[in-house]
């Protein structure tokens, strides 16, 4: 028996595979992302991730065939053994890896293209109580940390990382790196290459680098500010190079003998008095 084909629009027709290349498909896809992976057998019993997607297959199956009540039924059996809940109207490609698990959701209408790396606490969740498109679309070689939620009809591009905790609630370019609450894209930021090659623990923070650019920025005006003041001096300097340091070249002209006095360190000359000037008795 053959799967019907489950890509996401994005990923393109393919030819449907049977049940048994599916599966190990899914488990090489576990041994190419996880270095943990050891045997075969360790990956077949002990990762929920891997039996949560098989368990979605066959709901899924279930689900087109309109035996929706069997689909969500065996759904939540998986939600229970695995702690991963999938509906089964979801369409996810192939080589899709959960890793740990704990906490995933994922919603009716979403899509999932190819060779998507999730980790623990994902959500993919809706934000519309209509029936219609209200679950992202995830295109082929998208990570998504651990915490992350990706909420309403949005796509985020092919080869984009979304870090941990990040809330994306707008689409996003391919190869883009989006982190923060919102969640902030960051194009060109993602290298082209495989999902399992990417490093995601370094992932850039754009608050960070808006706040050094603005402490760059403040620097710079700082400097040239230090530099206006230098020049204001000197051409001070040339416009009045004979006045005296210690008066004010705005000082009034009409000063008092006392104020003389003080400024220079001389007595001042006393006040000549008018003889026919009657004394106050």
């Amino acid at each position: 028996m053959a799967l019907p084909d489950t890509t996401s629009n994005g990923a393109g027709a393919q030819t449907p595979i049977g049940v048994i290349s599916r599966m190990r498909e899914d488990i090489q896809a576990v041994f190419d992302r996880d270095p943990a992976a050891r045997t075969v057998l360790e990956v077949t019993l002990a990762y929920p991730g891997l039996h949560a997607i098989w368990m979605y297959r066959a709901a899924h199956w279930l689900w087109e065939h309109r035996l929706c009540l069997l689909g969500r039924l065996l759904s939540e059996l998986a939600r229970w053994l695995t702690g991963i809940e999938i509906h089964p109207g979801a369409t996810i490609g192939r080589r899709l890896f959960i890793d740990h698990g704990m906490g995933v959701v994922i919603g009716e209408t979403t899509e999932i293209g190819d060779d998507v790396l999730i980790y623990q606490g994902v959500t993919l969740g809706g934000t519309s109580a209509k029936k219609e498109k209200r679950h992202p679309t995830i295109e082929d070689h998208v990570m998504i940390s651990a915490g992350a939620a990706v909420i309403g009809p949005v796509r985020i591009g092919r080869g984009s990382r979304i870090g941990a905790g990040a809330v994306v609630v707008s689409s996003a370019p391919p190869y883009s790196t989006i982190v923060g609450i919102p969640g902030k894209a960051i194009e060109g930021e993602s290298t082209r290459q495989d999902v399992a090659g990417l490093d995601h623990v370094h992932l850039p923070d754009p608050v960070a680098r808006a706040m050094q650019g603005l402490i760059d920025k403040l620097n710079r005006i700082g400097v040239r500010i230090e530099e206006l003041e230098e020049r204001q001096d000197c051409l001070e300097d040339k416009i009045n190079p004979n006045v005296s340091p210690n008066i004010s070249p705005n000082a009034s002209p009409n000063v008092s003998p006392n104020l003389h006095e003080n400024i220079s360190g001389a007595p001042a000359a006393p006040t000549p008095v008018d003889p026919e000037t009657p004394k106050n008795r």
